[in-house]
């Protein structure tokens, strides 16, 4: 049986697990993980208004072009793996097909864990529809009357990434990972993003901010590691440990 670590990300968007985790990502490709991140959808719809703009724009066209940008950021952020279900945006198609397809990628991977969005967002309602499949896949996932013979899943924990507006969002962080030996993986991910450069330093600005977050909670004046850049995650499930630390 191998020994790799593995890690899942469903992201709604082909952009949104860049701006969101990363920093995660490339920091545990680098710790030996193998990440896998699934694109439910190009956002080529709702989320490529840049690209829309250009005379003569295709849906096929936008498509193609959100593609080529997220598979340059993965190659960034040295991701394992990644796949494109393209099944639409505003709304996403999250029906039995593709709960199935789904079930199948998150046994075939059996993460360590698991990333998606927040669980509400009233202004992009894919991502709290991400978040609602992605437990229900994760709890299929586990169930031994679904399709027996393969392997079922364990307790992956599943983190959800920091939102665009977080007041907004219901999300409080009870996790910030310290990713500023990545950084700069993450911000040439970043700037892959040629169609919503527009959050280039916004989600810049929210690395620092975290990573000040990181440096208080990890010991402040009084000896806190220094951290330049973080991210921040909510846990959906309780921790098993041995040592409360």
């Amino acid at each position: 049986m191998s020994d790799t670590k593995t890690a899942l990300i469903i992201s709604a968007h082909s952009a949104d697990f860049v701006w969101r985790c990363g920093g995660a990502i490339a920091l545990h490709q680098k710790k030996g993980y193998e990440v896998t991140v699934v694109c439910l959808s190009y956002g080529e719809r709702g989320e490529s208004a840049k690209l829309w703009k250009q005379e003569g724009m295709t849906l096929d066209r936008v498509k193609v072009e959100r593609r080529k940008e997220a598979e340059a950021a993965a190659q960034a952020l040295d991701v394992h793996d990644i796949q494109f279900f393209d099944v639409g945006d505003y709304p996403l198609d999250l029906g039995r097909e593709t709960q199935d397809r789904m079930v199948d990628v998150i046994r075939a991977v059996q993460p360590k864990w698991m990333m998606s969005h927040s669980k509400w967002d009233p202004y992009n309602t894919d991502h709290m529809y991400t978040t609602d499949f992605a437990l229900t896949c994760r709890m299929i996932a586990q169930a031994w009357g679904h399709n027996p013979g393969q392997k079922v899943l364990g307790a992956p924990q599943l983190y959800l990434f920091e939102p665009h507006q977080t007041e907004q969002m219901e999300w409080k962080p009870n996790v910030f990972l310290d990713i500023s030996e990545v950084w700069d993986k993450k911000r040439a991910a970043i700037e892959c993003m040629q169609g919503q450069e527009h959050l280039w330093d916004f989600y810049t600005n929210v690395a620092e901010n975290r990573g000040n977050h990181f440096r208080r909670n990890s010991g402040g004046m009084a000896g806190g590691r220094k951290a330049t850049h973080a991210e921040g995650f909510q846990m959906i499930f309780p921790q098993t440990v041995d040592e409360l630390a």
